[in-house]
């Protein structure tokens, strides 16, 4: 079931790692609509999966001298969506006019590739201005989670859970107290103020530290935290993108990066990061109501919930209406 979200519509979303994308179409779909994505010299492009001839997807098809060539009768599409040839048809016959690929916005970006099923609100991702240069980075996904996008957003954001969900790891249950804080608006992004968290070990390597998080919502499902470690200059920076797939299936996209330990295999980051995941899946994919409540009322929430609070609202002031009202 295609998800008719007017913000989500105009939002870019994440669907593959740009590793993941070939030389053949690769089918994707975001926000319940199934898409065709595939690579020319021009760069990446993305149409609705769906051949207006005999309605097969474009992705069972090939990419042949930059364009898209139907599997099944051999229609080829150039990247703006044009059918420049169709075999069977008469030499001396033009071609439909009405015989073109549905196109939806596409960009690579980041080691990603990102596609929006709308009108963009812009010409790359927003987060596109908030991903520093000069850190290592480590590109991780997708995780495929049986939960809404929402739902996985405010996970990340929930800093209270890491003492119990991630005992032993990224908090300590005998360390669970939350100092106050605040969460401010700054041309659009939600930034939350200094959290500090005592943590046994936050990276895999068995160093405990008191890790110093701030927080960063950017849109609807794309969110970051940054974490100083305290008495050293470690920066650590972990983006979340999250592909609504369907309204309770998404696909999670991690950018990580870091000023330390340049000499670890990005192996280690990555099957550290696997283990959270499955960690994070028991309890988003056993929430209820399904999608997040925006009405506040709904649920119970303390002091140490104000970023959470401040995301739902955000979400209701976007029109997102992902969630339950």
């Amino acid at each position: 079931m295609t998800i008719q979200d007017t913000a989500l519509l105009s939002e870019w979303h994440p669907v593959l790692l740009s590793s993941a994308l070939g030389d053949e179409p690769v089918p994707v779909t975001v926000l319940g609509e199934k898409a065709a994505v595939f690579r020319t010299s021009q760069g990446v492009h993305a149409f609705k999966d769906l051949c207006i001839h005999r309605g097969v997807p474009l992705s069972l098809g090939k990419v042949k001298d930059d364009e898209l060539v139907c599997a099944y009768h051999g229609w080829s599409y150039n990247g703006c969506g044009t059918c420049t040839r169709i075999p069977s048809l008469p030499a001396d016959r033009a071609i439909p006019t009405k015989a073109r690929a549905f196109v939806y916005g596409c960009v690579e970006a980041h080691g990603f590739i990102w596609v929006c099923l709308g009108l963009p609100q812009s010409p790359l991702p927003k987060v596109s201005s908030f991903i520093p240069d000069g850190f290592k980075e480590v590109l991780m996904g997708p995780y495929t989670l049986q939960a809404a996008g929402p739902r996985i957003i405010e996970n990340f954001l929930d800093v209270s859970h890491l003492m119990f969900v991630h005992e032993g790891l990224l908090g300590d249950s005998e360390f669970a107290e939350i100092g106050d804080y605040q969460v401010n608006e700054e041309n659009g992004v939600l930034t939350s103020d200094e959290i500090v968290v005592y943590q046994p070990d936050p990276d895999g390597t068995g160093r405990g530290v008191h890790s110093r998080y701030v927080y960063e919502v950017f849109g609807p499902l794309c969110v970051a935290f940054t974490k100083r470690d305290h008495g050293t200059d470690h920066i650590f920076r972990l983006f979340l993108m999250v592909l609504p797939v369907t309204e309770q299936m998404s696909k999670a996209f991690m950018l990580k990066q870091r000023n330390y330990a340049y000499e670890e295999s990005d192996e280690i980051f990555v099957k550290f990061q696997d283990l959270l995941i499955e960690q994070d899946r028991v309890m988003v994919e056993n929430q209820k109501p399904e999608l997040l409540p925006l009405d506040l009322q709904a649920e119970l929430h303390l002091n140490t919930d104000r970023l959470s609070i401040a995301y739902r609202k955000r979400l209701r002031e976007l029109g997102v209406s992902f969630g339950t009202a």
